[in-house]
């Protein structure tokens, strides 16, 4: 390792002797991924437009649900991508490895901006969709992991977490340009124009980042470490064996899992993107203005990423992690509610004065759990509940003598009839929603959240702590994660459970969390997923993660 070659006095001498800049290792890694999240993050952000524009054919809410799911089957790809490119990177190099990631991330992103809309090719636009959704989803898989190796295998054993803290703001600085390209053109084109063509923006203009990119990491050299383990013959011929096939190796593999990264998947993307949803379709909060305090809130979790990972390096990875899960879970319930009063204080009063029910036939009504949003809910009791859900509206059910299904707002009673022999489904529904909205506004339920009466202090107040909890576990982890696993087998040890955790149990939690929501009536019920990955993780990481900070590589 380079560190070896350290004088008795330190650090000075160390860094005259290397042949690379941390300065331009740190830059081109992190410019890199941070264009990697940017593709990613432009489809989250824009979900609801491309219900609108992909997924015509459904229903409002199933529609919505649905393009959720298809901003899932990114992350439902990444753990593959993991596999496959961490395999070449402990093979073949990280350098050629993420030059390959980033490319396959470009391709799929610009091609999104050339897709036909669902209203010009039916059924092959959301086919093709899902299809570049897997190319950008299997990348990511295997950018993110080379990155965070590559910096911590050039930097100082006391800097580790400062270093590799930078490749973790590269996540804020790509949603943050997105939400900025975004806003900007829908700013300039209006919404009409926006949703009619102007998506396409966004993604078309990826190409320039990916060209930039590559130039950087091109200009780059070999890890130090993988370097040194080619030039002995020691790499690895069997990653995945070697990864998953010991026990000592499946050890850390399962407490880098459920220790960091289920709660990072919960934290994380509960604070980023689920909060998107809950702003917006939940709490009626104009898109525009949810753009904003979403800007706001990455723009602040910049310097903190590298803030705790700097931290991480003077008091230890473990108890700043720790730190960040345990105010998330302080922070879940009470805080959503703050942010709820905040955002929609109208809708708050009204569901207290006037709460919604929903009197059905229990027998006739179904859970309402679509992740791929292609189910028909046809039954009375399903287009009640769906029609309140998609305008973020709280209910409670009971059963009724008739078995006829009614919605109850004050007094206000709206018949509810059936879909099953409708000659129109989507009609049907959408003249039931003009009936209920109307009698929701007839009590007193606004119909979106106005900006006058948000109360901004309050509710950027509970945001930014949800970005501190956010920051503090994931600035630290790159360091953690890396020196969790030997040099040889680093990349694709460390990839998977990474990936696991984000892809699947932070890239479903929206989808996840809305169809509880949509199950139960209750819009803070999707709490319950976050909480529970979150606690899984405090538990684990209090008994069983090792403290690593300040070792040199192969100590840990």
């Amino acid at each position: 390792m380079s560190e070896a070659k350290m004088t008795a006095d330190g650090t000075v001498a160390n860094e005259r002797a290397k042949p690379w800049s941390m300065t331009r290792v740190v830059t081109a890694s992190s410019a890199g991924t941070a264009f990697e999240w940017y593709d990613f993050f432009i489809f989250g952000s824009l979900t609801p437009v491309i219900a609108k524009v992909f997924l015509a054919g459904l229903d409002p809410t199933g529609a919505l649900v649905a393009a959720l799911a298809l901003f899932a089957v990114g992350f439902a790809f990444r753990p593959l991508g993991a596999i496959i490119f961490g395999a070449m990177g402990d093979r073949v190099g990280r350098k050629a490895t993420f030059l390959t990631t980033v490319s396959l991330m470009g391709g799929a992103t610009f091609a999104i901006g050339l897709l036909p809309t669902y209203a010009q090719a039916g059924i092959v636009a959301p086919i093709l969709l899902i299809f570049l959704r897997i190319c950008q989803g299997t990348a990511l898989g295997g950018e993110y992991g080379g990155a965070a190796i590559y910096v911590a295998e050039h930097a100082d054993n006391d800097k580790r977490g400062a270093a590799t803290g930078w490749i973790q703001s590269s996540a804020s600085f790509g949603l943050l340009a997105a939400l900025l390209v975004i806003f900007a053109t829908r700013t300039a084109l209006g919404e009409d124009a926006f949703n009619a063509w102007g998506w396409r923006i966004p993604f078309l203009v990826s190409i320039f980042l990916l060209a930039i990119s590559v130039w950087m990491r091109v200009k780059l050299s070999e890890s130090p470490e993988f370097a040194k383990l080619k030039e002995e013959g020691a790499t690895t011929k069997a990653p995945l064996r070697e990864s998953f096939a010991t026990r000592d190796s499946l050890r850390r593999v399962a407490i880098a899992f459920f220790g960091i990264m289920c709660a990072q998947g919960a934290v994380w993307y509960f604070a980023f993107f689920y909060m998107q949803v809950f702003l917006e379709k939940s709490l009626g909060v104009p898109g525009a203005t949810k753009d904003m305090l979403l800007i706001v809130m990455t723009l602040a979790s910049a310097p903190l990423y590298v803030f705790f990972g700097w931290l991480s390096d003077r008091v230890g990875r473990k108890p700043v992690m720790l730190g960040g899960m345990l105010l998330a879970l302080l922070l879940y319930f009470p805080g959503s509610h703050l942010i709820a009063k905040a955002a929609n204080p109208a809708l708050v009063a009204a569901q207290e004065r006037t709460p919604v029910l929903v009197e059905t036939d229990p027998a006739t009504c179904s859970s309402q759990f679509d992740p791929t949003g292609t189910a028909k809910f046809t039954s009375a009791c399903d287009i009640a509940k769906s029609t309140l859900i998609a305008r973020g509206i709280a209910y409670d059910t009971r059963p009724s003598a008739d078995r006829r299904t009614r919605v109850h707002a004050g007094e206000q009673i709206v018949p509810i009839g059936g879909g099953e022999n409708a000659a129109d489904l989507k009609a049907h529904k959408a003249e039931i929603a003009t009936a209920v909205n109307g009698a929701l506004e007839a009590v007193g339920y606004p119909k979106s959240a106005d900006p006058k009466a948000i109360h901004y202090p309050l509710l950027l107040t509970i945001l930014l702590l949800f970005v501190v909890a956010a920051t503090a576990l994931y600035g630290p982890q790159a360091a953690a994660l890396v020196e969790m696993f030997p040099t040889r087998i680093r990349y694709t040890a460390m990839s998977l459970p990474y990936h696991v955790g984000t892809g699947w149990v932070g890239g479903f939690l929206p989808v996840t969390s809305f169809a509880i929501v949509a199950m139960t009536g209750d819009i803070y019920a999707g709490l319950w997923y976050a909480v529970a990955f979150t606690a899984i993780s405090a538990v684990v990481t209090i008994f069983f993660l090792k403290e690593t900070h300040g070792k040199p590589l192969d100590e840990c």
